[in-house]
């Protein structure tokens, strides 16, 4: 146990100021006030009803009502990534490996800032040549020693080509992309079917 030691002068001083500012946490019916203070009474909390509006009466199978047309200027949401956007039996036949590419891009071991540009030139070039189906080849990347503070992907071009033919130029040219099937690349290769040149 310590031992207690007598407080010197500037440290009794200190002591009185913190103990008139001081308010008992647990307090079990009195509180320690300094005389000079006075005790305010709490003021009444009041709950304030919100009015909502009331709903609409509905019954069992009715179908709900229109929604309010969408002010001019405000696009249209997106449809999903998954959504399908071309043909579905072509589509089958493209997925399960039935359709052969009609040109290749292999951007294996080229770095984000390589392979963007390669990516975009290939694109534009396929679809200014008319082709519709083209496979682009990113690999399915490996794992490397990670010593930052941020951990890395891993085939951080699988990631993130997908977003490029989304965007712009890529994304007015693209019309879907797939993984490819396994004598194509499987899961390190993209098919990218274009939409018809104009």
């Amino acid at each position: 146990m310590a031992r207690r030691r007598t407080l010197r002068p500037d440290e009794a001083e200190l002591w009185q100021a913190v103990t008139r500012t001081a308010r008992a946490m647990h307090s079990n019916g009195a509180e320690i006030l300094h005389p000079a203070e006075k005790i305010e009474a709490p003021k009444a909390f009041t709950v304030e009803e919100t009015t909502r509006p009331p709903f609409a009466p509905f019954r069992m199978g009715e179908k709900a009502a229109p929604l309010a047309p969408r002010k001019p200027g405000v696009p249209a949401p997106k449809p999903s990534e998954s959504a399908l956007q071309m043909d579905a039996k072509a589509y089958g036949r493209m997925t399960r490996g039935k359709l052969v590419p009609e040109a290749r891009i292999d951007l294996h071991g080229l770095t984000l800032a390589q392979a963007h540009p390669e990516l975009n030139r290939f694109i534009l070039n396929a679809h200014a040549q008319g082709l519709r189906l083209v496979l682009v080849i990113t690999g399915k990347g490996k794992a490397k020693p990670d010593h930052g503070p941020i951990p890395t992907r891993i085939g951080a071009l699988r990631h993130q080509v997908p977003q490029w033919l989304r965007q712009s130029p890529l994304g007015a040219m693209v019309l879907q992309v797939a993984e490819s099937h396994a004598k194509h690349g499987g899961s390190g290769a993209f098919y990218v079917y274009l939409r018809r040149a104009r």
